[in-house]
């Protein structure tokens, strides 16, 4: 099979693909960017194995199920939003594979028949596959969050890109909640500028050096006060190997806040989206 590429996507608030009106209208461009990720890949995956922000064990654990429920870890939504089903099909096989290589890599790991999918996961996937045909698989984080645990366990799942799976890690390149407003802007885009500038025309070793010392990013506390939705770039890049990051989106999300997605290897360029390249950053106040 043809080597899929990984990808690092920021995947938005709540459930917002279902909904309607002037919140809705802030995630066009990131929509659109979704909307393009299957256009990129050098093949259609067998499967998607999504690794999510919004799930974390002791150990890694991957959901099983072949027909995922849905978890609503959301709140303050319409009410409607608590009965939306993304009724993509899961793959107890592919699930078992990457059980396989996890345990083959040293990392402890579990299977969960009763996880359903996140907002993580069904608020990027809609997007991506609104059909909702094909198989998604979701893998938590460690709860310890460790960034090197999870760049080596992402080294041990690089096999399932030969195997035609699609690896997507679903967080957020600017995550704080508390200053998810302007006030936020100069911190977003301080690490935004250092985030591009560790994944974008580096070697795999500065790469892997700068992502296990995020922490030392300007603004990283700021940017991510819990790295929950950061850590999902660890998994994504370690499956990188060697392979070029591209910037397939960015932009002023709310017209304040840098955000940005990216993707590991393969070379079906992706334009239009990325609304930051060049922009110079802004001095903190």
């Amino acid at each position: 099979m043809i080597r899929q590429p990984t990808y690092f996507l920021s995947h938005g608030g709540g459930p917002w693909p279902y909904m309607h009106g002037p919140m809705r209208a802030h995630f066009a461009l990131m929509e659109r960017a979704l909307r393009d990720i299957p256009r990129q890949l050098p093949a259609v995956p067998r499967a998607v194995l999504v690794v999510s922000g919004h799930w974390e064990e002791d150990e890694f654990t991957v959901s099983s199920a072949p027909q995922p429920g849905m978890v609503y870890d959301y709140y303050g939504f319409p009410p409607e939003t608590y009965h939306i089903r993304y009724a993509a099909p899961g793959s107890p096989q592919v699930a078992a594979r990457v059980r396989e290589l996890l345990a083959a890599g040293g990392w402890p790991a579990h299977e969960d028949a009763a996880r359903g999918f996140d907002h993580g996961t069904f608020s990027m996937m809609q997007p991506v596959y609104p059909d909702a045909d094909m198989p998604v698989v979701q893998l938590s984080l460690k709860s310890n969050l460790y960034p090197a645990e999870h760049f080596e366990a992402g080294r041990a799942l690089a096999p399932l890109r030969e195997e035609g799976v699609l690896i997507i890690g679903s967080g957020q390149s600017y995550h704080n909640l508390r200053l998810w407003s302007p006030a936020g802007a100069a911190p977003a885009a301080a690490f935004d500028a250092w985030l591009r500038g560790a994944l974008l025309g580096t070697t795999p070793e500065q790469r892997r050096a700068a992502l296990l010392a995020w922490q030392q990013a300007p603004a990283a506390r700021l940017a991510h006060p819990r790295e929950d939705h950061l850590i999902p770039l660890m998994v994504a890049a370690g499956a990188a190997g060697d392979d070029p990051a591209t910037a397939i989106y960015g932009e002023q999300f709310m017209g304040s806040l840098a955000v940005s997605s990216f993707r590991f290897g393969a070379d079906r360029a992706a334009t239009g989206f990325d609304q930051l390249a060049g922009q110079p950053v802004p001095r903190a106040s």
